[in-house]
């Protein structure tokens, strides 16, 4: 089954799959009781895509889990990072051309996956390209409250090969955060939105064609470099037959698209008039304000 599906996007014109394993997390397999199994499983779902895909290209899929270090809480910085590790260990074994975290919600969990990531290819002597999606909510804001601009400032370092927008919303709801990602991004961008919103039955409203369309000004208004490529006749999130054309803008490689700016849940550009800047918990400066007072 899952041969076909990559075949089914191979077939449509797709230059990249990605491999089944978007839920891989030791921890969140051991919900089924396979939090063992996370590397075997992993593995052979990198190698049925680098099986298919032949000399076209396989990114090694990673998504954010159903933990969260800042939402839920009920996860730890080294327990996301070691998770990640052990994911990418076994996606680079299984032959991938590229890893990615995708669908993130959660920048403290990015960075920690981050750093599993570069230390698993350090183990295993490669230099993969690390991508990154994150997912806007309807709100306007990742379930951590960051916007896309505080999200891109607070990765920017990381030396990404592509920053972009998945799921969540369908490209209707993207456009203003796609356009504000693009003119920051020194890096590739990607997109991949969900076929509209779903109804009340949980289906989706936009049809190939339709989807198609809207994604199709993404590409003419030069924001993105990577997008999906619908195949089946369907409304849902799947393989298909249209796709957006159009010839997409390079990357502005090392080229600053915006003013030296630091985040937390939001952006800030640091300018002379603005200063001094005071970093650090609440907490930290209560506890300084009263050591200097006494």
């Amino acid at each position: 089954m899952i041969r076909s599906i990559h075949a089914a996007y191979f077939e449509a014109g797709a230059d990249i799959v990605s491999t089944n394993t978007f839920g891989c997390a030791p921890y969140v397999l051991a919900e089924y009781g396979l939090a063992e199994r996370a590397y075997e499983i992993t593995l052979a779902a990198g190698r049925l895509a680098r099986e298919v895909a032949g000399g076209r290209f396989v990114v090694g899929a990673m998504g954010p889990s159903t933990r969260s270090i800042s939402v839920t809480r009920n996860v730890t910085f080294d327990e996301v990072r070691d998770a990640y590790a052990l994911q990418a260990a076994a996606l680079i074994a299984g032959g991938v051309d590229a890893l990615l975290l995708e669908t993130a919600q959660d920048t403290l969990n990015v960075k920690a996956a981050a750093l599993g990531v570069r230390a698993a290819m350090r183990e295993a002597g490669v230099d993969l390209p690390l991508m990154v999606s994150g997912t806007i909510e309807p709100m306007g804001t990742m379930l951590a409250g960051q916007g896309v601009e505080a999200l891109y400032v607070a990765l920017e370092h990381l030396d990404l090969f592509s920053i972009g927008l998945n799921c969540a919303t369908g490209p209707e709801f993207m456009t203003d955060h796609l356009r504000s990602l693009a003119a920051m991004s020194t890096r590739y961008v990607s997109v991949y939105p969900n076929a509209g919103l779903p109804d009340e039955r949980g289906q989706y409203a936009e049809t190939p064609a339709s989807l198609a369309f809207k994604m199709k000004r993404f590409v003419d208004e030069g924001w993105v470099q990577l997008r999906r490529r619908l195949l089946r006749n369907d409304a849902g999130p799947h393989p298909g037959a249209a796709g957006a054309g159009g010839r997409p803008r390079p990357a502005r490689s090392g080229e600053r698209g915006s003013p030296q700016a630091v985040s937390g849940i939001e952006v800030f550009y640091p300018a002379d008039d603005n200063r001094p800047l005071f970093v650090g918990e609440t907490h930290q400066r209560d506890r300084l304000a009263a050591v200097q007072g006494s």
